[in-house]
């Protein structure tokens, strides 16, 4: 098992710029993919960003162009740089790993709200 400590959510105005981050710890060996989800009232979840631990990237059609995806050096923690922020990216954001064997651990969600 992976436990994931998501930080980096708040509150911006329009265009403005947030970063979250996803600290993994345990068995980060096992880990084959990091991403994150963003669940909205009435909206189903959707998948933001992925990436692999050989570093292939997945987007959103969403969000291509105004987020990246990145993990650090040691690859424990990821990042989602989101930039140019809607109103319609505000949500609650949620970290994954999913492990080798196919176990998805999750991390306990950053509610992300921009204002208009």
């Amino acid at each position: 098992q992976v436990q994931l400590v998501e930080s980096g959510g708040g509150l911006v105005q329009t265009g403005g710029s947030l970063r979250l981050s996803c600290a993994a710890s345990g068995s980060i060996s096992e880990i084959a993919s990091m991403g994150w989800y963003r669940q909205a009232p009435g909206k189903q979840r959707e998948l933001v960003a992925s990436i692999t631990t050989g570093g292939i990237t997945n987007y959103a059609d969403s969000v291509k162009g105004r987020f990246t995806i990145f993990r650090a050096y040691g690859r424990n923690t990821a990042y989602l740089q989101m930039n140019s922020l809607k109103p319609e990216d505000t949500a609650v954001y949620l970290c994954y790993a999913r492990l080798r064997a196919g176990i998805i651990n999750w991390g306990q969600g950053t509610q992300v709200t921009v204002s208009s």
